[in-house]
């Protein structure tokens, strides 16, 4: 079984369009297919980031989905605070906004069990799954009923993956993430999540005090990035 691990980043933007726009102007590169969650009513377009710091990572563009009404029951959000009218705000008025991160567990149920046990309650896990081209693409994921993300995006979204993980049939691209900076005003509180988790071992992630937020560190076309959740993309050489 393979130790919990980063999945992928979720850029949560106001259209799939803006998004790839947003992908092609500042990674260089648009996402490639992604497909429709009837479940949440979202749709998406996906991008290989996969290094050897974090393997089998992928960046995910994601919008509400105009033309789908989601089969989640009434009065229950969308995952990522997808129907926070604030996030959603911000997202309409400066454009994608590095939202939030998804972690991939070899037991959903077990790792969400121990966040309960320090006092984080992730939500239930629900059954999810979108058709690809390959098929059914089937996963385990923790939605709270009010969708909401815990510590304002920076605790990760927890997810177990089926048979076949979507990066299988993804091109590779030539963006890599390296690092992951986590803030947050609570970091001690962060690092029990994290631990209990079973995330706090991963070498590259870095935990700071601060304004809640994420710092993604890429290498792009040779050139480092940084893809902040509260400021505009950075690079340097």
């Amino acid at each position: 079984m393979h130790a919990p691990s980063l999945d992928h980043l979720v850029v949560v933007s106001p259209t799939l369009d803006e998004g790839v726009r947003w992908c092609e102007q500042h990674l260089g590169v648009a996402p490639g297919p992604g497909g429709a969650h009837p479940l949440m009513g979202t749709h998406n377009r996906l991008l290989k980031i996969a290094s050897s710091s974090f393997p089998g990572a992928y960046l995910e563009v994601i919008a509400l989905d105009p033309a789908a009404t989601p089969t989640r029951a009434p009065g229950l959000r969308r995952w990522f605070d997808m129907d926070d009218d604030r996030l959603m705000a911000r997202v309409r008025s400066e454009g994608p906004l590095l939202a939030h991160w998804v972690a991939r567990t070899p037991d959903v149920q077990q790792a969400a069990h121990h966040l309960r046990s320090v006092n984080l309650d992730p939500g239930p896990v629900l059954q999810a799954s979108r058709e690809t081209p390959a098929g059914l693409l089937q996963w385990s994921i923790t939605v709270r009923d009010d969708g909401q993300r815990l510590f304002d995006g920076v605790l990760p979204t927890l997810i177990e993956w089926g048979e076949r993980h979507p990066t299988e049939r993804m091109p590779d691209s030539d963006v890599r993430l390296e690092r992951l900076t986590l803030k947050h005003p609570q970091p001690d509180a962060l690092r029990a999540g994290l631990r209990a988790a079973g995330l706090l071992e991963t070498a590259c992630f870095q935990i700071e005090a601060g304004t809640p937020g994420m710092v993604a560190m890429f290498q792009v076309h040779g050139v480092t990035r940084h893809l902040s959740s509260s400021l505009p993309l950075m690079s340097s050489t």
